[in-house]
């Protein structure tokens, strides 16, 4: 296993010091003047009993894991104190919002850190609406208990000036792996991968906490969320299926109804379920081992008792392109033609991450002009999937494995394994923007990039 001198040797630097060297010389920003907060949000340690016996000690938001949802109204002005009371800097990243740069959270973007027992005024106009979150957007490299391996991961959700609200009941669910550790996996030259030992929804493992309760007839809005540092997953409900309304927020153009939800790393999916098979049930993992170890939730209709039941559905892909249409698309003013390539860790280190032939800091940046629509060509040479974020921009999905669409727009673009997808953006929020892998250890390791403004 590789120790930690070994791995300074090889990477030159820590997450920590990383972190450190580009904090602001100040350590506090209690003298800052400051306006009076709509929220606030600490950063502070906490233990949370997924099951009895397994108490995960992580960092979180005030106190819990996940932490606040955040309710806001689409174009409100907003002000949020961020208190850190960790030894190490940190970072919130408001995932999916067109928001400047300075507040968007990310250090490569140029905002600025929170210190360590200091605090931070975030203030911005929220928007677009929909189901938005927000987490921490530090590294984790070899930090396990860092980054989005921790608890630090909550709902922002922007209300739209005219919610529809045709729904019944609202949930919240996030998903998420816990207990991280190095292990091997995949071909024999690969490097350090990640393994968990259980999993949760919410703050609660599956069959531990209350059900979720409701009644036949009933329409539930689900907004679900995957917080997980490095695994994607596919959730069902047996005898259910999910009409899919919105995708990372966004409302989808085709409203299809699907048996199984697939949602890559930070993905959201907004999907209304017809309650009509009164019973006891599991909302979980379609994995077996996954949901032994946590990954579902107890759904119980009013007046039904017992064990909770599962079926397992039948396996099909997953296809962005029927919730798009076919309508045409405009023609881009520019191109970017972009290459995945992994550097193997050959089992002694982390695996590289390469865009065009080099990883971060070394990628070339992508450079727009303000207004003009641009489409990223994704060639994905390694067998891994990829689920890519744009910050401050949204993307809409042109060709994915082969089949065209059109109008399905998204924060997170999940391109499978050994395969191809074209994606356009419009280049209308100047600053700077990174583009990056959202599974922690690929951006960790060199998927990333800046898109500037020329």
């Amino acid at each position: 296993m590789l120790n930690r001198r070994e791995f300074l040797a090889v990477t030159g630097t820590s997450a920590v010091g990383l972190a450190l060297a580009s904090v602001p010389r100040f350590s506090s920003l209690a003298a800052l003047p400051l306006a009076k907060p709509d929220f606030t949000l600490r950063i502070a340690p906490v233990s949370v009993e997924i099951a009895p016996g397994t108490v995960i000690s992580t960092i979180g938001y005030n106190g819990k894991a996940p932490g606040p949802i955040l309710r806001m109204r689409e174009g409100k002005r907003a002000t949020i104190d961020v208190y850190n009371d960790t030894d190490v800097p940190e970072l919130v990243h408001w995932h999916g919002q067109f928001i400047p740069s300075d507040v968007d959270g990310s250090e490569e973007e140029g905002t600025p850190f929170v210190p360590s027992h200091g605090r931070r005024q975030y203030t911005f106009t929220p928007q677009p609406s929909g189901t938005r979150w927000y987490h921490t957007h530090v590294m984790a490299i070899e930090h396990l208990d860092r980054g989005g391996f921790t608890g630090q991961f909550g709902f922002f959700y922007i209300e739209p000036k005219n919610e529809p609200g045709k729904y019944d009941q609202e949930i919240f669910l996030a998903a998420h792996h816990w207990e991280p550790s190095l292990a091997h996996m995949g071909p024999q030259n690969n490097g350090w991968e990640i393994a968990y030992n259980s999993c949760s929804i919410n703050d609660k493992a599956l069959g531990h906490g209350d059900p979720i309760r409701v009644k036949q007839g009933q329409r539930v809005l689900f907004r679900l969320l995957n917080s997980s540092a490095t695994e994607d997953i596919q959730l069902a409900l047996p005898g259910h299926k999910f009409k899919m309304i919105a995708m990372d927020g966004n409302p989808v153009p085709t409203q299809a109804s699907v048996d199984v939800l697939s949602l890559a790393i930070a993905e959201r999916v907004d999907a209304i379920v017809e309650m009509n098979q009164p019973g006891v049930w599991i909302l979980g993992s379609v994995n077996d081992e996954e949901r032994k170890k946590g990954m579902g939730v107890v759904i119980e209709y009013a007046g039904q008792s017992g064990e909770p039941s599962w079926v397992a559905p039948a396996k099909t892909p997953w296809d962005y392109t029927i919730f798009g249409t076919q309508e045409k698309i405009p023609e881009p003013d520019g191109r970017f033609e972009l290459t995945f390539k992994k550097i193997p860790g050959e089992r002694v280190t982390f695996n590289r991450w390469t865009i065009n032939g080099k990883s971060w800091p070394d990628t070339d940046p992508l450079l727009v002009q303000a207004g003009k629509r641009y489409r990223m060509i994704f060639h994905n040479e390694t067998g891994d999937s990829h689920p890519l974020h744009l910050h401050r921009h949204d993307f809409e999905i042109v060709n994915i494995g082969g089949k065209s669409s059109a109008g399905l727009h998204k924060d997170i673009v999940n391109v499978p394994r050994f395969s191809n997808a074209e994606v356009d953006f419009v280049a209308n929020h100047p600053g700077l923007s990174l583009f990056h892998c959202h599974m922690q250890l690929h951006m960790d390791f060199g998927f990333k990039a800046l898109v500037k403004y020329t």
